[in-house]
């Protein structure tokens, strides 16, 4: 397991604060913090038009960011790097980018009933749009994805399967090798919804055989605002773009326009400059660790968390509660308290975990809850943590549930 590295994170300098909600966001250590300040004291200026020194300076830094995401997801050629929002910006940018051009009745997409609303809503819009068909891979008794059930689905219709890296609630990393094939079998596009699993697991988008890969620089310890998307060439060549107006234009007239090179037609505006700087300093970090450090510690940390909440009575874990592809997003209920009160009488006792449906409404209706609380881990955190959390959803029970034993 890693060393203690809260010293890191400024936010962490409270020892009593068991911070567990880095599945919706991470802490950023002082070194994105400190790059982010220096960028913005000495070299901020705009980017890629200006002539004068400072604006070259700063437009080198942004593809900086770029060539670094590149080569940190294992992309042959950083100029299939599409620099955005985050993660829900890139599947936008897949789906109606892409999907309202070259889809249409006749079609199917299939995705999962487990996916965050992020790679749903946009797919569920495009349907609607183009007439193709929308459908979902169910899950199996022990909450993984019924790959079976995947398989039956696939067939020369299919266009397009997205598919979350990790899932946000279960907790599960799918086998991205076997969904993959099958989708190569019938021609389908992959694409990914990478926004939990690139902050945890090493991953080479050119070992992977997908075509697009979505994923926010704020769940990687970096800033919000900035993210990625990585496709393939041929699928970035069949995209439009979806936001028009400055930089990603070669040329306009008053009646017509036409569209700068890959990947800059896709980046309309004036991008995250202060936050590409942030995410590099966000991939050193990460990288000098190591990615499979990283995946390790998580895992260990994850199997120390099940097995300490297995001894809670009526603590029901939402997901599988073992197995290789377990990661460290674990989603729970305790009897009939409430998620809302469960996480409430946590933060009292400085345990901050999330609770809610987690932006995942259809899985919670398969799952046959209302909400979840969910504790999520990252570099940062301990077994200290852990046991801070087991200790504080005791504490709930005791104040909701007195007349139980604990």
């Amino acid at each position: 397991m890693i060393p203690d590295r809260r010293d890191d994170f400024p936010t962490l300098a409270d020892p009593d604060l068991h911070f567990l909600d880095s599945g919706a966001s991470s802490q950023k250590p002082e070194s994105v913090l400190e790059a982010m300040h220096e960028f913005t004291r000495t070299t901020y200026a705009n980017v890629h038009r200006g002539a004068y020194k400072l604006s070259v300076a700063a437009t080198e830094a942004y593809e900086a960011t770029r060539a670094r995401v590149a080569r940190f997801i294992g992309a042959p050629d950083d100029q299939q790097v599409v620099l955005n929002r985050g993660a829900t910006t890139g599947l936008n940018q897949i789906a109606l980018g892409w999907g309202i051009p070259n889809l249409g009745p006749g079609k199917r997409i299939i995705t999962t009933v487990a996916e965050h609303h992020s790679n749903i809503v946009p797919w569920q819009q495009v349907a609607a749009m183009t007439g193709a068909r929308l459908e979902h891979i169910p899950l199996t008794e022990d909450r993984r994805l019924d790959l079976d059930a995947y398989e039956a689905l696939l067939g020369d219709d299919v266009a397009v399967v997205a598919v979350t890296g990790m899932s946000n609630v279960l907790g599960i990393t799918p086998p991205l090798d076997r969904i993959s094939a099958g989708a190569r079998s019938v021609g389908a596009l992959v694409v990914v919804d990478g926004a939990q699993l690139v902050p945890h697991h090493p991953v080479d988008v050119s070992a992977l055989d997908i075509d697009a890969l979505a994923f926010s620089s704020h769940k990687m310890l970096g800033p919000t605002g900035i993210g990625a998307l990585w496709a393939s060439r041929r699928l970035l060549e069949t995209m439009d773009p979806i936001e028009f107006g400055g930089d990603m234009i070669s040329d306009v007239q008053l009646d017509r326009a036409t569209w700068a090179p890959i990947p800059h037609r896709f980046e309309a505006g004036t991008p995250p400059i202060i936050e590409a700087v942030g995410l590099t300093a966000a991939i050193d970090y990460l990288e000098e660790l190591g990615m499979d450090t990283v995946a390790a510690h998580d895992r260990e940390l994850t199997d120390y968390a099940l097995v300490r909440m297995a001894d809670i009575e009526d603590l029901v874990i939402q997901g599988p509660v073992s197995g290789d592809d377990r990661a460290g997003v674990i989603s729970f209920t305790v009897g009939d308290i409430h998620a809302h009160d469960v996480a409430t009488i946590l933060d009292e006792s400085g345990v901050a975990v999330r609770a809610g449906h987690h932006c995942a409404k259809p899985l919670m209706r398969e799952l046959g809850v209302v909400a979840t609380a969910r504790a999520s881990f990252h570099i940062y955190n301990t077994t200290d943590d852990v046991d801070a959390l087991v200790d504080g959803i005791n504490r709930a029970i005791e104040l909701f549930q007195p007349t139980r034993p604990v």
